[in-house]
């Protein structure tokens, strides 16, 4: 399922307050985004294969930045615990800028 978004920097999801780490602005934005632009659908039962592709505008992105926040909706979306995922693929591509995306498929493992 491809889901027309900017993968969401880690180092962006979080900031500090008065000693805690809490989502930042910018996280609550991209979980609320992301939430309605996933599709309705089930997740298999048991041991899971995640297969994502994400389309960046820089190649300095790193690779695995924006997986956990987009793991963490994923999970809190189609209700299931993602230490379940007991097989991850991911693929960096480079887009032209307005065109990120993230690409995903959730599978029997």
């Amino acid at each position: 399922m491809k889901i027309k978004i900017k993968p969401l920097s880690i180092n962006a999801a979080y900031r500090t307050f008065k000693g805690r780490v809490i989502k930042s602005v910018a996280y609550r934005d991209y979980e609320k985004e992301l939430w309605y632009k996933l599709p309705n659908k089930s997740i298999p039962q048991g041991k899971l294969l995640l297969d994502v592709k994400a389309g960046y505008s820089s190649a300095r992105s790193d690779i695995d930045n924006f997986l956990k926040p987009f793991v963490d909706i994923l999970q809190k979306k189609y209700v299931f615990n993602d230490n379940m995922i007991y097989k991850l693929i991911v693929e960096k591509k480079i887009v032209k800028k307005g065109n990120e995306y993230i690409d995903y498929k959730i599978s029997e493992y």
